[in-house]
């Protein structure tokens, strides 16, 4: 066991995936664009998901796509029994027929969703991209430990193309294979990180190509500004950049994590958001959404000033996140074949006692 695991976590990743998914949260509640300028939140969880699956397709290829299908899907389905229903009953003026509704059930492009359900749906991209990426993975795990540095530069040369020819395309495959390709290379450098590739890379050597790519991406963007100012998200290629000089940096830096387990509230903290990752993902903006609605009726306007009004309705979007962890996480742990609990924390077992020595046997006389 490493330095940085707990009962056989690794517990950087884990902390770098409850740092995303906080930003994810925090970013769809104030949309402010630098927030994504300092940590890219997508491309990191792209880059843990890339190193986990390395270690699951080593033991058994298709096991590991069956595993990671049913510790995703389960989730979305919980939530298609929710959200359709509910966008029905609200009025779709536009529904799909149905075979475009199984892709709440197995989604290989973003589910339909109604003007109602949006604020539901329009966070499944993710999950869309990351079924895709597992489905690719035996594929681009060959590939890369072929021809490992030509891998990782793939998923960049197809979005070049892609946005070359992107009218060509049907708009719903351009979407998906935009989002595959935009985060194919922090899923394949992942890959790097489980095989030890980049650990043996001098760390000035990792750390000058981390800044090169981080700076070419800014730097194309503060040249070609779009109507609301600089916009990274807003170009694709330097976007991808930019994601791979951040990921380098993160997957190549290893930190002792000793203190976290001494510091037990944030200890706890980091493993609730790991537990229930997926439950969080799916309804946080939900939740920020529900809040907006709540902002009258609560009478948060009357507050002293609009930055306290504005705290207070974040702090209501995360009490209702909360509701649905504890409503809804469960699943999670069915998905993982754990016993369900209402509880997202998990209780440590105490640390052993030390055992007193027996007591030294008494002198023998001899006579």
């Amino acid at each position: 066991m490493s330095e940085g695991t707990v009962v056989g976590r690794d517990r950087y990743f884990d902390t770098l995936r409850t740092l995303a998914i906080l930003r994810v949260v925090v970013f769809h509640a104030f949309p402010i664009a630098a927030l994504e300028l300092v940590f890219p939140s997508m491309a990191v969880m792209f880059a843990l998901g890339g190193s986990l699956m390395v270690k699951s397709l080593d033991r058994a290829e298709v096991q590991a796509v069956k595993n990671r299908l049913r510790r995703l899907l389960p989730a979305l389905w919980v939530m298609a029994l929710i959200a359709v229903p509910l966008m029905i009953r609200e009025g779709w003026p536009d529904q799909p027929s149905w075979p475009y509704l199984l892709l709440w059930v197995f989604p290989i492009a973003d589910p339909p969703s109604s003007e109602f359900g949006y604020p539901a749906a329009g966070v499944l991209w993710y999950l869309v991209t990351y079924l895709w990426l597992v489905l690719l993975s035996p594929l681009l795990l060959r590939l890369y430990r072929r021809w490992n540095l030509p891998t990782v530069l793939l998923p960049l040369i197809g979005l070049m193309l892609l946005m070359a020819y992107r009218d060509e395309f049907n708009p719903t495959i351009a979407w998906v294979a935009h989002n595959v390709l935009m985060f194919g290379s922090c899923w394949v450098l992942g890959f790097a990180h489980r095989e030890g590739d980049l650990a043996k890379l001098r760390p000035a050597t990792v750390g000058g190509l981390a800044a090169a790519c981080v700076g070419v991406g800014l730097g194309w963007a503060f040249l070609h500004p779009g109507e609301d100012g600089v916009d990274l998200t807003g170009h694709p290629i330097a976007y991808a950049i930019f994601c791979i000089g951040f990921v380098l940096a993160l997957m190549r830096w290893q930190p002792r994590m000793d203190w976290l387990a001494r510091l037990r509230p944030l200890d706890g903290f980091v493993s609730m958001v790991n537990n229930r990752a997926v439950t969080i993902y799916l309804w946080h903006n939900v939740a920020i959404t529900v809040a907006i609605l709540l902002y009258g009726p609560l009478e948060l306007w009357k507050l002293p000033s609009e930055g306290l009004a504005n705290a207070a309705d974040f702090a209501v979007s995360i009490g209702l996140i909360g509701v649905a962890v504890l409503a809804l996480g469960w699943v999670e742990d069915l998905a993982a074949r754990r016993r369900p609990r209402v509880s997202p924390f998990v209780r440590r077992p105490a640390p052993p006692q030390p055992v007193a020595p027996p007591p030294a046997p008494a002198p023998v006389a001899y006579y």
